[in-house]
């Protein structure tokens, strides 16, 4: 089992088993959400050396919030948008990502803090980053996605096609492009 948290420890996470896969996620909205979560006083970064952010895959049938979920907050980049992100308001740490319908979830790479990280297996969406030179041997592109796909769909049929929900209960906030006067949000 691996055990995670927030940045002062409130919020704590734990994910069984291995992951189905870590990722590096270079897409528009990922860079977005980062932007906006990024200007919260003291919340730690999600993006990495080369502009994308890195997540821990699980199942969802595989992750428990063991303490904090009153202090998690979620929010969308639009209204028409099932993705949610979620932070922990006690000290704006990215908790997690967690899709409408989806049978994983994406627990940000920053939670790992004073532990290692599992190793970077693939990266994803990086056509959405014109410039950056990915020259390390992680895997990228249309061959590798799909693959990844694949693991999913491995993973939904292990978990019988269900898709229960990690933090889509908790409240949701508005985090628009800057936060106004650095304030935190509701609790």
């Amino acid at each position: 089992m691996t055990e995670v948290s927030c940045a002062c420890g409130t919020v704590r996470l734990a994910a069984e088993g291995a992951p189905i896969t870590v990722s590096e996620c270079h897409c528009s909205s990922c860079r977005d959400a980062a932007g906006r979560m990024a200007r919260l006083p003291g919340a730690p970064a999600v993006v990495g050396a080369q502009g994308g952010t890195y997540f821990v895959l699980y199942r969802k049938d595989r992750v428990r919030i063991l303490s904090g979920h009153e202090r998690l907050r979620n929010f969308r980049l639009g209204p028409e948008r099932q993705t949610r992100r979620v932070i922990a308001t006690c000290c704006n740490t990215p908790v997690l990502l967690e899709f409408k319908g989806g049978h994983w979830v994406s627990l940000y790479g920053n939670l790992w803090h004073g532990q290692a990280l599992p190793p970077l297996r693939l990266r994803t969406m990086t056509g959405d980053a014109p410039g950056v030179v990915f020259d390390d041997g992680v895997p990228a592109g249309r061959w590798p996605t799909a693959k990844f796909y694949g693991q999913l769909l491995v993973a939904w049929a292990a978990m019988g096609f269900r898709s229960p929900v990690v933090a889509l209960d908790t409240p949701e906030v508005e985090l628009k492009g800057a936060v106004a006067g650095g304030e935190r949000p509701p609790t």
